[in-house]
């Protein structure tokens, strides 16, 4: 029954992964540009509509996961080529030597 739970545990871990790395900055982004149009209004002479602070704030936060998410994947692919790690030991990415 513990191999079980490990093996879900560890598969979770895969799926965020692949969330954070994969499709989900996408969806994350979509849903950014979905929540922008929260309550706006649309004007009289066909320009853009009228956003909401609530919308814009919402998918402010939106997109910034959707940068941090790219930079931190950047972040990995550089520390590698350069022969390093990247260590989330103290919550914050950092460059170290690989062990």
């Amino acid at each position: 029954m513990r191999s079980l739970e490990l093996a879900l545990q560890g598969a979770g871990k895969v799926l965020l992964a692949g969330l954070v790395f994969g499709a989900g900055l996408t969806v994350v982004y979509a849903l950014a540009m979905r929540v922008l149009t929260l309550g706006a209004r649309p004007t009289d002479g066909g320009g853009p509509p009228q956003y909401t602070l609530l919308g814009r704030t919402l998918a402010g936060l939106l997109i910034a996961v959707v940068v941090g998410g790219v930079l931190l994947g950047l972040l990995l692919i550089v520390a590698s080529g350069f022969g390093k790690a990247v260590s989330f030991e103290n919550i914050v990415p950092a460059i170290v030597d690989k062990k």
